[in-house]
């Protein structure tokens, strides 16, 4: 959400971003934010010229009752009450114009950072950097969910007949390997110095509208009937909005939170054989990584967050690499993000394990995430970033430790989690 003051001294440069984003159809927004935006500010105005008028006005009317001018005292009180009458309608003006403008205003994508590479869409994304040399074993690497089932290790008939398409039973050693991953995530970032949380797993309709876009919002979040309540598609939604109306003292800052919860997700659309089985889906878990910030400190945060990712991986002997988002690939509230991708040897090319991203302040002015200043409180930044997300990472960890006969090696940082064991057997 930009500050209404861009579009008052620089609506060029909003005009320019949405076409770097490729938007176009949101150009004419810009003009009727700036018309409704007049119409509130001269609505206010003339609102503080007609108060004047009916303090002077009322301050009269003791003045000539006391001075016995009963008729002329009435003639003003009927002033006072016309003005009364017309402070209503600009009240109601004002309301409806600047809800409207509130609306329009939340349409506008987000400055994206000058680093950010031009493109339509996600073909287009720009490789930063590899981490790990890409390995392809020399015998064949098997379908996830033939690996999984191979290990008893995954049901899917039965939940479609429990609950529908895009959700699973993971059962024994790798519904073990996946609480395993979490733990040892949740403990990785805790080592980082980061606190953790587990927070709520639904939110209501405010902190939804301050954490997203619309479009990401009808995608995404699937709403309980009846009530002003949501299930999170990340624990990003309620830890960034456990900071709502909040004035945050600059001395706790920077706050580095990890949070661990289930995630639900409508994830609309058709996809290829190699984003079913468990890869999309509309429950998972995920620990997860936030920081509210200094603004001038939220570019080196945004470094360390997609490094830790990074990092996590590597313990794990998964090659990634990092893949800048392009600006037709960012949504709206983003500033900056950065995709870490696993190598798949199946596929002989990595794919999407997490995400990070810089927000700036567009979720602190939906939310009202203040920092405390000497010269008036400003808005904060904020970032998030996905340290892992099973079970689509368990595709690239069976991927990437796979052994001939169909067992699954496990790393060291895992086994204490496993019990000590040190390979999953057929």
């Amino acid at each position: 959400m930009l500050d209404i003051n861009l579009f008052r001294t620089d609506p060029d440069l909003i005009r320019e971003n949405i076409k770097k984003k490729f938007q176009d159809r949101k150009l004419p927004l810009v003009d009727q934010i700036i018309d409704l935006d007049r119409t509130v500010r001269e609505a206010k105005s003339e609102s503080d010229k007609l108060r004047n008028q009916r303090n002077v006005a009322s301050k009269k009317i003791g003045a000539l009752i006391g001075s016995g001018k009963k008729d002329e005292a009435e003639a003003v009180k009927a002033e006072v009450k016309n003005i009364g009458a017309k402070l209503e309608d600009l009240k109601r003006r004002e309301e409806t114009s600047g809800e409207r403008l509130r609306l329009l205003v939340m349409q506008i994508p987000n400055i994206i950072a000058d680093s950010v590479p031009i493109g339509r869409d996600d073909s287009e994304n720009v490789e930063v950097e590899r981490f790990g040399d890409p390995y392809t074993p020399p015998y064949e690497v098997p379908y996830h969910l033939d690996i999984m089932e191979k290990l008893s290790g995954v049901d899917l008939d039965s939940a479609r007949d429990t609950t529908g398409s895009g959700f699973y039973y993971l059962v024994g050693d790798i519904a073990r390997l996946h609480s395993a991953i979490l733990s040892y995530a949740r403990d990785y970032m805790i080592d980082q110095g980061f606190t953790y949380y587990i927070p709520p797993y639904m939110i209501r309709g405010d902190v939804v509208a301050g954490v997203m876009s619309f479009d990401e919002m009808e995608n995404m979040m699937y709403k309980i009937e009846g009530e002003d309540l949501y299930l999170i598609g990340t624990s990003e939604h309620s830890m960034i909005g456990k900071f709502i109306g909040k004035i945050v003292e600059p001395k706790t800052l920077p706050q580095a939170l990890t949070s661990y919860s289930p995630c639900f997700r409508k994830e609309v659309g058709a996809h290829g054989i190699e984003e079913r089985g468990v890869y999309r889906i509309h429950q998972f878990e995920k620990q997860e990584m936030i920081v509210v910030c200094q603004p001038r400190d939220s570019p080196e945060w945004f470094e360390k967050l997609y490094h830790h990712t990074v990092n996590f991986f590597r313990t794990l002997d998964i090659p990634v690499r990092a893949l800048e988002c392009c600006s037709g690939d960012l949504a709206d509230l983003k500033v900056k993000s950065i995709d870490v991708e696993a190598w798949s040897p199946r596929q002989q090319k990595y794919f999407e394990v997490g995400s990070c991203s810089n927000l700036g302040d567009a979720q602190a002015r939906r939310l009202g995430i203040r920092i405390r200043g000497e010269a008036g409180n400003y808005f904060a930044h904020t970032l998030n970033n996905t340290v892992v997300a099973p079970p689509r990472m368990l595709i690239a960890y069976l991927e990437n430790n796979l052994n001939e006969d169909g067992s699954v090696r496990i790393p060291q940082p895992l086994r204490m989690y496993m019990g000590g064991k040190e390979v999953i057997k057929v």
